[in-house]
């Protein structure tokens, strides 16, 4: 099975983060792993949905267990 890419549009429009926070925790280090597809400011951002379901899965609180 290929790995999924997407966009910072898809990602708002399948999980519901904002494109802007999704910018602003790529500048503040935080959110999901990213990859950056050309250099500058203008590069073009693609999410991996396995990262995402990642990041995801690792911030999930189990009821009953300390937070």
């Amino acid at each position: 099975m290929a790995e999924e890419f997407m966009t910072p549009r898809q990602v708002e429009a399948e999980y519901g983060f904002h494109v802007q926070t999704l910018a602003q925790w790529r500048w503040m280090g935080l959110g999901p792993a990213y990859i950056k597809q050309s250099p500058g400011r203008g590069g073009r951002i693609k999410y991996r949905r396995s990262a995402i379901e990642r990041w995801l899965s690792e911030r999930t609180v189990d009821h009953g267990s300390a937070a």
